[in-house]
């Protein structure tokens, strides 16, 4: 079957356009703030439509029909033209200059990674630090899910673009149209963004800082308006507090908020995957807030101010928000947790392996191809000593389909080697063992802080230039699964039967 290139250059189009809309809004912030860079965000965010528009006309008698081999070169693509374009904002302001640094901050925007090249962030115009986390916001729940809520008014339907898109294997729908879930997911972020912003301003954030607090904790990015990031607020416990409901949030499933916001408790309660999520989460917590607590100086990893409430509430309160941080991919930093003690030290870099839940917007291999991948390894055990026996993998009470456990251990497999020969590479431009295999887990997971010179109070500045386009290339494939984008480097996809 022959890839349709004219609806693929179609739905490109229409992500330049939502995104030169974007940095209209940008635009408009920056004019509020009066922070002398509207024009050139203007312009970006005008160029940006109109190369969008030039690429909908030119492709407007097209066959309305999308298979899945066009999903994957429309999500793939559709990635790569969002960060192209969306690093002029940065070029034209001159906040970036240099075009591979922009591009690496705005595929670590996209991609929900954090991984930053500023060295002062906090003397970047407000606008473009709007867009800067309007990036992870849009990036976050996907630009491939938002357009494909208004893809029927194009005559186009959106299922093949969404199993492309969605994180996680497992394909859970609130609606039995995709279009329509699309839009349930994006109004329970979009509430959930909301609330945030104003609860971080009532906690005590200025209302720019929480509204961008609030979009990059939502998309499990990382991104803050601060130097120090979210310990800056190390003196006002109850916005770290905020933060950390909002990070356990949004690595949850979002289809279990759809069902808790319809009283369908029930149906929380009894999912394996968020259960396994929260006991990781408080089991990690305990760990480590004992450890801080009995082993490490807390004060002397702390960024900005000293420690409030006493001792072991700051113990736990790190330990948290650093825990939480880590899993869910979003990368906030309230203290240097490679300061604490070298168990935590790995111990972190291991939580960057896990991710969030399936479902959500974090990073990361998922709780779920954790729990699968556990389950068929003890039911080994069983088949080695009855062979003969059917013993399926359950999840939920349900037999789950051996194609799906297949994919799931192929994911990991792949997972490995990319993260293997993303270490081996970072290490050939002479970074050491400790930043090197720090990047591949951090960069690969979508996570931001790494090891040792990229650790969580550095940045990747200090990266060479072919390196930051490594970088860029593994928070690509770890956003989208892997999958998505390696089978365009198989040549069978290209065979047009």
């Amino acid at each position: 079957m022959k890839l349709n290139y004219k609806i693929i250059f179609q739905f490109l189009g229409l992500s330049m356009v939502f995104n030169g809309a974007f940095m209209l809004l940008s635009a408009l912030v920056s004019f509020i703030y009066n922070d002398g860079v509207t024009n050139q965000i203007l312009l970006a965010g005008f160029l940006t439509s109109a190369l969008g528009g030039i690429a909908m006309l030119a492709t407007r008698k097209h066959k309305k029909e999308i298979n899945k081999r066009d999903g994957y070169v429309v999500v793939t693509f559709g990635w790569l033209v969002m960060s192209f374009t969306g690093a002029m904002p940065y070029v034209f302001t001159q906040s970036i200059p240099d075009f591979t640094n922009a591009f690496f901050e705005t595929m670590s925007g996209y991609t929900t990674t954090g991984a930053s090249i500023l060295n002062d962030i906090e003397a970047v115009p407000k606008g473009v630090l709007f867009w800067r986390s309007l990036t992870h916001w849009i990036g976050g729940m996907g630009i491939i899910v938002l357009a494909i809520a208004i893809l029927p008014l194009l005559g186009i339907g959106g299922m093949q673009l969404f199993a492309a898109e969605a994180p996680g294997p497992s394909g859970d729908k609130l609606h039995p149209r995709i279009t329509d879930t699309a839009k349930r997911l994006w109004l329970i972020y979009f509430g959930y963004t909301a609330a945030e912003t104003i609860l971080l301003q009532v906690a005590g954030m200025s209302f720019f800082d929480a509204i961008n607090h609030a979009l990059c904790t939502l998309s499990t990015g990382g991104f803050s308006t601060k130097n120090a990031s979210v310990a800056y607020w190390n003196d006002k416990p109850i916005i770290q507090y905020i933060i950390i409901v909002f990070m356990f949030l949004a690595g949850t499933n979002f289809v279990l908020s759809y069902f808790a916001f319809k009283g369908k408790v029930q149906k929380i309660i009894q999912d394996e995957e968020f259960k396994l999520y929260f006991k990781f989460i408080a089991a990690f917590t305990i760990v480590a807030a004992l450890l801080i607590y009995f082993k490490a100086d807390v004060s002397a990893s702390s960024i900005a101010h000293p420690m409030v409430w006493g001792e072991a509430e700051s113990a736990f309160r790190h330990s948290l928000f650093q825990v939480l941080a880590i899993i869910t991919t979003t990368g906030f930093v309230t203290a240097d947790y490679t300061l604490w003690t070298p168990f935590l030290v790995v111990f972190f870099f291991g939580l960057m392996f896990l991710g969030g839940s399936a479902g959500s917007t974090s990073g990361g291999v998922k709780v779920v191809r954790h729990l699968i991948l556990i389950r068929n390894g003890f039911l080994e055990f069983k088949r080695t000593l009855h062979p003969n026996a059917i013993v399926p993998v359950r999840y939920n009470n349900k037999a789950i389909n051996r194609f799906i456990v297949f994919n799931v251990l192929a994911f990991f497999i792949l997972y490995m080697l990319s993260f293997i020969i993303g270490g081996l590479v970072f290490s050939m431009f002479d970074i050491d063992f400790k930043s090197a295999i720090g990047l591949a887990a951090s960069t690969l997971g979508n996570v931001g802080p790494a090891l040792g010179e990229f650790g969580p109070v550095n940045n990747y500045a200090a990266l060479p230039p072919l390196a930051k386009w490594w970088a860029s290339f593994l928070m690509l494939i770890g956003r989208l699964e892997l999958f998505t984008v390696l089978i365009l480097f198989t040549p069978f996809f290209w065979r047009n039967r």
